[in-house]
């Protein structure tokens, strides 16, 4: 698969994103409404998406090298069902052509976030709608 295929498979959400915290105790992953400063929030994708690394220290690439740790991405990310085994949701940019389906269906950050610039205490901000993995 060629780079530009790999990232075809994006669906532009921007829910990979989203601030995410893991329970010391029970190692659970709990997502938040709270995103990285560089995500675009109407446009659900990263104002410096060539420079995110170098801005972003912490930014993971999504890549077929890393696959062992897909399981922090929402489950509704393309890269995360396929690796499942699992098709891509109706709704998907790649399906149906333009975004416009994914926003209806309530998948992507738009109008649900809050830049990390200004959230505090990630703790603070826990959501479940990224968890929502619908049809």
């Amino acid at each position: 698969m060629t780079d530009a295929q790999w990232e075809s498979l994006c669906d532009g959400c921007g829910k990979c994103c989203l601030g995410k915290l893991i329970d010391d105790e029970t190692e659970e992953l709990h997502y938040t409404n709270v995103v990285c400063d560089l995500l675009d929030s109407k446009k659900c994708s990263c104002s410096d998406y060539v420079h995110r690394f170098e801005r972003v220290p912490d930014c993971v690439k999504v890549s077929l090298e890393n696959r062992e740790s897909f399981s922090w991405l929402p489950p509704t990310c393309a890269y995360r069902r396929l690796d499942e085994g699992r098709d891509l949701p109706e709704w998907h940019p790649l399906l149906t052509g333009n975004k416009s389906a994914m926003h209806k269906a309530g998948q992507s950050v738009r109008g649900k976030v809050i830049h990390e610039s200004l959230a505090g205490d990630l703790e603070d901000h826990i959501a479940l709608w990224p968890l929502i993995d619908c049809e």
